[in-house]
């Protein structure tokens, strides 16, 4: 299917203009494989957004926008990473936007550890870019930016196989998030996420997927990335032992539901967590700041990263970021 065909398609499905049964079997035929082609998910992560509701923030604002994000699906049931890093690397100086939901696929989705550690999630969209402009940090329900999934979500439900869906949230980012650190469930999809945010507009993006299936950066193994930058992508693999980061079995990462997730947060942020948790936050902090034009390298931004936590930064920014989402 080429570029335009699949824009046709998938603009008549948000349009509403296919009945149940059209849809199901449209979205049968968009089964997620190794024949998945970068076309077909950069023309239905275009029309997704097309049909989204967008972060009112200013184009300056949103030139720096950066998501850290993963598919999900990877069935490990690690603790909340990508949102933990996401919440440090705001405290070094990104501006984050967070695109994300309940959980889905396991006990506790970003969204549910958020609400656990006080940050008011009920905002209104508006609000959501006022809570951006002040504290560089902001989190995006879904379901309030793509409404039209309202019809979509009952028949994707309906099938069992993983479909173009399972990927096209972390690609639809309502800021218009031109950065990104995106974890995969599965290493062949790397370098065509990686080409699809290319052809989609994305300046700057590392996205990755470890070799045991994580859609983070592990330290139980290697991980395979792919960076978008200046242009091109280029293809590497990241050993967390070259950073001086010693490999742990997978269940040293596992979290629980949103109270546990929100505790491990605590701890990482006061240096009291275990090492394996705060050593995979960091180095995926490491890769998120190298996105964002913060880190020259892993190296760096471990260290930019590890400042964060000891001089309590981190802390600080959580603090700021609850009080003024209840405020607003």
């Amino acid at each position: 299917m080429t570029y335009e065909e699949a824009k046709r398609s998938f603009t008549s499905l948000f349009r509403h203009e296919m009945n149940d049964k059209q849809m199901r079997e449209f979205l049968l035929s968009m089964k997620l494989d190794e024949y998945t082609c970068v076309e077909s998910i950069a023309a239905a992560a275009e029309v997704m957004r097309s049909f989204s509701i967008g972060l009112p923030i200013p184009n300056e604002l949103r030139s720096k926008v950066l998501d850290v994000v993963g598919t999900g699906g990877d069935k490990i049931g690690s603790f909340n990473i990508s949102s933990t890093v996401a919440l440090l690397v705001a405290s070094c100086g990104s501006i984050v936007a967070k695109h994300g939901s309940r959980s889905i696929t396991s006990k506790s989705g970003s969204a549910d550890m958020f609400e656990e550690l006080g940050i008011r999630l009920d905002l209104s969209i508006t609000n959501s870019a006022k809570l951006l402009e002040e504290t560089g940090f902001t989190f995006m329900f879904a379901g309030n930016h793509h409404p039209c999934m309202s019809f979509i979500v009952p028949i994707r439900k309906s099938i069992p196989d993983k479909t173009i869906f399972n990927i096209l949230g972390p690609l639809t980012n309502p800021a218009g998030a031109q950065k990104s650190l995106l974890g995969v469930f599965d290493k062949s999809f790397v370098p065509k996420m990686a080409e699809t945010l290319k052809v989609n507009g994305a300046t700057s993006t590392i996205v990755v997927s470890s070799r045991e299936g994580m859609d983070e950066i592990s330290i139980s193994d290697v991980t395979y990335a792919s960076q978008l930058r200046d242009g091109l992508v280029h293809e590497f693999v990241i050993d967390p032992q070259e950073y001086g980061i010693k490999r742990v079995p997978l269940k040293s990462i596992v979290g629980g539901d949103s109270k546990e997730n929100a505790q491990i947060l605590y701890n990482i942020f006061d240096n009291k967590s275990t090492q394996a948790q705060k050593d995979i936050v960091l180095i995926n902090a490491a890769a998120a700041l190298i996105a964002d034009g913060q880190a020259r390298d892993i190296q760096d931004g471990l260290e930019i990263a590890q400042k964060a936590i000891r001089t309590g930064k981190a802390k600080e920014k959580l603090k700021k970021i609850i009080e003024i989402s209840n405020k607003l």
